[in-house]
């Protein structure tokens, strides 16, 4: 941080305090060249992180959206919170890790479904029918049948 009055780089932190909210930390700072005092504001920057959507138009990611879906998937399964919880955190970390800071739900869907797979091939084959759009029962049979297939 630099000294506004004199340039220097160097300076050590007296005081640190949260604001009202606890969204901004205010802190004194003493310059260790001219000794001068100073105050900083710190917050955290959020920047949107958005979904590119199958018709190409961008979203935010909304975590609470994948988590319904998800729910919705494993309803009445043997699927606990904790493991629905974990499979939205890895969609989450895959959306934020994108450096481009928009990530294609193709990508997500996929993660999600892979995850399904190992945890729930029931679950896998509901959230799959949505997201991959079954229109009749043949795609629903196709898929059962690529999973009986696999070990």
């Amino acid at each position: 941080m630099l000294c506004p009055y004199c340039g220097h780089l160097k300076n050590k932190v007296i005081d640190s305090r949260t604001t009202k909210g606890e969204e901004v930390i205010r802190r004194r700072r003493d310059c260790l060249l001219c000794k001068r005092r100073f105050t900083t504001y710190e917050r955290v920057e959020e920047l949107p992180v958005m979904v590119v959507k199958k018709d190409q138009h961008r979203e935010r990611f909304d975590r609470k959206k994948v988590l319904q879906g998800l729910m919705r998937a494993c309803e009445k399964r043997p699927v606990s919170m904790a493991a629905i919880e974990a499979m939205v955190s890895a969609a989450e970390s895959e959306v934020m890790g994108s450096p481009e800071g928009e990530c294609p739900t193709s990508r997500i869907g996929e993660l999600l479904m892979q995850e399904l797979k190992r945890v729930d091939r029931v679950a896998y084959v509901r959230f799959a029918s949505v997201y991959r759009d079954f229109q009749d029962e043949h795609q629903f049979v196709k898929e059962i049948h690529s999973l009986q297939l696999e070990p």
